[in-house]
């Protein structure tokens, strides 16, 4: 920031030593416009990356992925390759992925720019799903307004570095 500070866990992010981003990120999750899953792996592997980057017993990734995966309604989906979902199946498994870790902040940029509006209110409904099941504090950084209209929750609105409550 240009001013102020960001606080995530009690840790000032913006004075964070270069060596402990790492860990930060490891609290966080993130959600991408284009999904960016790995074509080579299934749904439950590519749901599963995640916590073998950080070290997870194979029991612990079972059990977890398993949990995540019926969370975004994809338990069905556990084997196929992501070619053969659907855009909003696809978008659910980057969720599944971000959220797998209990991260504290889920960040997720453009979710539904490449889903149908039934898709992109459905992904939607997931993330207020995940803030009040799992806790996650969820950022949602769109121009969708039609996607975030029903959203039960604050909607923040930034421009020429301002912040005011929508």
């Amino acid at each position: 920031p240009t001013k102020g500070d960001i606080i995530i866990d009690d840790q000032t992010i913006n004075k964070l030593k270069r060596r402990q981003v790492p860990y930060l990120r490891r609290k966080m999750g993130m959600v991408y416009q284009d999904f960016r899953l790995i074509e080579k792996m299934n749904v439950f592997d590519n749901v599963a990356f995640a916590m073998r980057v950080i070290g997870a017993s194979q029991s612990e990734i079972k059990e977890r992925v398993t949990q995540i995966l019926k969370v975004v309604g994809l338990e069905h989906k556990m084997f196929v390759r992501p070619s053969q979902l659907s855009g909003g199946e696809q978008q659910r498994v980057s969720i599944a992925r971000a959220i797998v870790n209990n991260p504290y902040v889920l960040l997720a940029d453009e979710p539904t720019v490449n889903l149908d509006p039934q898709n992109a209110k459905e992904i939607m409904k997931l993330f207020e799903c995940i803030q009040k099941e799992l806790g996650t504090t969820v950022l949602i950084a769109t121009h969708d307004k039609e996607a975030i209209a029903d959203m039960e929750y604050p909607r923040l609105n930034l421009g020429n570095g301002k912040i005011w409550v929508a």
